[in-house]
């Protein structure tokens, strides 16, 4: 009676441990569909966010002006009265590439802890998980349109106009810097539900990402002009910075925005700077058209694996 007992408390602990689910039946195509069929949610998501994190204020959404206004003065400030650099309209530039950046923070660093967040209602309401991830692009895209007209506002009262012909391309652009952080954003939302640490270890990666990418420094003037030279496997040092897909995208927004690909330095000695490869129109098209296709079937890539992981996101949570 004893042995039969004992036989009994060591099989149910196995008997009661919990299923893992795989989900592989669903395509690609029936997760575009739920998507699609769940937009008006998506668009409830994106704008929910912005109303929590603005609740009880109010000037609202106007703060989200402020933080650009005030990033652009303080750079104003060091980069132009303090250090003086010597490069002409260097805030520009700078905001130019931080209008890319912001937008790879915000979508990656809050989609990466976004299933893990709503936890409530992933447990508690059929829906599909992969808009969770998607309505951080969208929020993200409403600050990404504030912060632009604030580096509009302030080109205006500099006199600074951009390359009006190349304009039609920033919005190819977007799209690949869309594509590419939901991408990324989809397939971490996944699995820092299985590893909680992935939320730390983006926050430190994306530091490094920001300093590999040429925003507070000119890639032609800086990278081009000193890696050029060392070779590894018998790449260009130079070339390698390519490899990081939001690279083209700051390059493509400086040179619109911009607008000039060598300036007089306004140092005594008045020296000619490089700052933006002297690339044809056609170049950056074709650039940025190769980043939507990468951006595109890295995102189908993502979400496959997202809908292989999401069978257990009720148990992990």
């Amino acid at each position: 009676m004893i042995k039969e007992e004992a036989s009994l408390s060591l099989r149910t602990p196995v008997d009661e441990r919990p299923v893992r689910i795989v989900s592989a039946q669903q395509s690609v195509v029936s997760q575009f569909k739920s998507i699609w069929e769940t937009r008006e949610l998506l668009r409830h998501l994106v704008f929910s966010e912005i109303k929590i994190k603005y609740k009880a204020s109010k000037l609202g959404v106007v703060w989200s002006m402020f933080n650009p206004a005030l990033t652009l003065a303080i750079y104003y400030l060091v980069f132009h009265i303090i250090v003086n650099n010597g490069v002409p309209q260097f805030v520009i530039f700078l905001s130019a590439g931080l209008l890319v950046w912001n937008f790879v923070i915000n979508s990656v660093s809050t989609s990466t802890g976004i299933v893990v967040d709503r936890a409530g209602i992933v447990k508690k309401v059929a829906f599909p998980r992969e808009i969770l991830a998607f309505s951080t692009i969208g929020t993200s895209l409403v600050y990404f349109g504030i912060q632009l007209g604030v580096t509009a506002l302030y080109m205006v009262i500099v006199h600074q106009a951009p390359i009006w012909s190349m304009l039609w391309i920033l919005p190819i652009s977007l799209l690949a810097l869309c594509l590419i952080c939901g991408a990324i954003g989809l397939f971490l939302s996944a699995v820092n539900v299985y590893m909680r640490d992935t939320r730390h270890f983006v926050d430190v990666f994306l530091m490094l990402w920001f300093w590999l990418t040429p925003i507070v420094y000119s890639y032609q003037h800086t990278v081009a002009t000193k890696l050029h030279s060392h070779v590894l496997l018998g790449i260009h040092l130079n070339d390698i910075f390519f490899i990081n897909p939001v690279t083209p995208i700051v390059m493509t927004f400086q040179k619109v925005l911009y607008a000039h690909a060598y300036v007089r330095a306004t140092t005594p000695d008045h020296s000619i700077l490089n700052m933006l490869p002297n690339w044809s129109e056609g170049s950056y098209v074709t650039m940025n058209l190769i980043l939507v296709g990468v951006g595109a079937a890295a995102l189908l890539v993502a979400l496959k694996i997202f809908g292989r992981l999401e069978g257990n996101f009720a148990e992990e949570l």
